[in-house]
């Protein structure tokens, strides 16, 4: 099957682009997609255990079963404010 990777941030720095396809078995679940962009990316590899993703642009955890054509974000951690 066929998904589309969204990379933001220092993702998208490391892997210079924002949209990469992967295809994948049917039943890969998020964590083998993770694992297959590492293998591509593996400037990644430090990055992933902290990263969140998203599956058609709602939070799903490493578990979810992806399904043709979705999408998927990497998402990096957020960081921001300011101490007062």
């Amino acid at each position: 099957m066929h998904v589309r990777v969204r990379f933001f941030a220092i993702h998208r720095e490391r892997v210079g682009n924002d949209l990469v396809p992967v295809e994948l078995s049917e039943g890969a679940t998020v964590a083998d997609l993770v694992t297959r962009v590492i293998v591509q990316f593996p400037e990644l590899a430090a990055l992933a255990s902290t990263a969140r993703f998203a599956v058609n642009r709602e939070y799903a955890p490493t578990t979810r079963i992806l399904q043709e054509g979705d999408e998927i974000a990497f998402i990096p951690p957020v960081a921001g404010g300011e101490n007062r």
